[in-house]
């Protein structure tokens, strides 16, 4: 099978892509939209006519991102709702306010996220990256999915990462209790787990009219790089001595394209459980490529594997009694 690609080039910028999609009446939410890429898949999002639903921490800030993207774009109809995704009974507060502004949700594009974090805990207990990047926006999902099969046709995207390639699921010790703590193995599960959420999501609720897809947006430099020690980014070559990023780095508006074509595009109509990459359908990770860079690694899209950490996420959820 043809993998499905967009006609535009991998660095197209978000609003290249809603160039030609009217998405009036239509309501999006946007987890971790006050900044980086979710700031430009929001802008992106509002040129296209679409409402927007920014849950987001600091809600000061998103108010104020709020204002300037209504500025910039012409449309006022952006909102700010106030989640922490390391606290589930925030994940819950915040979906019951969610559901109040848009009983219909035709997309849901789950950015928000944390790196390579010290080792710590989540409110409820779970290791910071498993809890905030899957756990979070997995509780998050389930709690909209009302609103989601309302809208029906309705999209999930899921942002992923290569670095999902560090690790697969650690099932007898997904919070490091017994073994010593990487942070990058902890944040490489994480993404994993996000891709497999996507698989096991679209195979519940595509016959329902929801699909769900696993986004990699590229590298780009970020807020999500600020838990990195000094002089990091520069060793890994994500930066040089002028702190300049890599030229194979993308600017937060390219990197934000394929979660907008992920959530929008004609060409994705019922199409789910892929990982997405540089605006196409990613295929798996060949070691002998010229483009290292492009690829997934089977354990991202395992069927069985999305089906047990489904069971096991309801399972740690249910132990805290949110």
């Amino acid at each position: 099978m043809t993998p499905i690609k967009s006609s535009l080039a991998p660095r197209a910028d978000a609003t290249d892509l809603l160039k030609d999609i009217d998405l009036t009446g239509q309501t999006a939410v946007v987890t971790g939209g006050a900044s980086g890429l979710g700031t430009e898949t929001v802008r992106a999002l509002l040129s296209a006519g679409a409402r927007v639903i920014l849950p987001v921490r600091d809600t000061a800030r998103g108010e104020e991102i709020a204002r300037d993207l209504a500025r910039a774009t012409g449309n006022d109809d952006v909102h700010v709702v106030h989640l922490d995704l390391s606290s589930l009974a925030s994940v819950r507060q915040a979906a019951t306010e969610i559901l109040k502004l848009a009983p219909q949700i035709r997309m849901l594009i789950n950015n928000a996220g944390v790196m390579a974090t010290p080792q710590g805990h989540t409110v409820d207990g779970f290791e910071t990256q498993f809890g905030t990047n899957h756990l979070g926006h997995f509780q998050l999902t389930r709690l909209l999915m009302p609103a989601l099969l309302a809208a029906a046709p309705a999209r999930v995207v899921a942002l992923s990462s290569s670095a999902h390639r560090l690790s697969d699921i650690r099932w007898d010790d997904v919070n490091f209790q017994s073994t010593p703590y990487d942070p990058w193995q902890a944040y490489g599960q994480s993404k994993t787990a996000n891709a497999l959420f996507a698989v096991e999501l679209n195979r519940r609720y595509t016959a329902q009219g929801v699909t769900a897809n696993a986004v990699h947006p590229g590298g780009i430099m970020t807020g999500l790089q600020k838990h990195m020690p000094e002089g990091e980014a520069q060793r890994r070559g994500w930066i040089d001595e002028n702190g300049v990023p890599n030229p194979a780095f993308k600017t937060p508006a390219q990197g934000a394209s394929t979660s907008i074509w992920a959530a929008t595009a004609p060409e994705l109509n019922g199409v789910g459980g892929l990982f997405l990459e540089d605006l196409q359908q990613s295929t798996p990770l060949d070691e002998a490529s010229p483009n290292p860079l492009f690829g997934y690694r089977p354990h991202a899209l395992d069927a069985d594997s999305a089906r047990r950490l489904w069971t096991l996420s309801e399972q740690m959820i249910d132990q805290t009694g949110q």
